[in-house]
């Protein structure tokens, strides 16, 4: 019971070999189509649903509300990091994360978010001195 019925339909490579499928930025024909109808409408339209807001209907209300202020991804967080430049500082830069998500200045998220940006210094700063290092032995090397 715990297997699918088609399962074996469902599996493997989603077109036929030497088929790219539809090529980037390929639109559906009826986002085409919906365009096309509301082409030359948008003010008539807009003016309208700002209208229907200002008359009480909620879910113009909501509509016009999203445009004019639309929910943001993440706010501006502020907190004091150590400076990052050798791979070393990581230890403080993330400890001041975690000082900061215990404090309740940052959500796990948001920890998680600044966390990757020292992660991503870190392994800049890494490559960078890797880069350095591999220059220096090809030059011991020829000379």
């Amino acid at each position: 019971m715990g297997t699918r019925k088609y399962a074996t339909k469902t599996r493997g490579r989603p077109f036929a070999a030497g088929n790219p499928g539809k090529p980037k930025g390929a639109r559906h024909k009826v986002t085409l189509a919906v365009e096309s109808l509301l082409e030359g409408e948008a003010e008539r339209l807009t003016r309208k649903a700002i209208k229907l807001a200002l008359a009480g209907d909620t879910t113009a209300l909501k509509l016009c509300m999203e445009r004019i202020a639309p929910l943001r991804k993440g706010r501006p967080v502020a907190i004091t990091l150590p400076e990052v430049k050798i791979p070393g500082d990581v230890v403080g830069a993330l400890a001041a994360v975690t000082a900061a998500l215990s404090d309740g200045q940052l959500s796990p998220a948001e920890a998680c978010e600044v966390a990757s940006v020292v992660e991503l210094q870190r392994r800049a700063i890494e490559t960078q001195d890797l880069e350095v290092r591999l220059h220096a032995l090809e030059e011991r090397l020829r000379g």
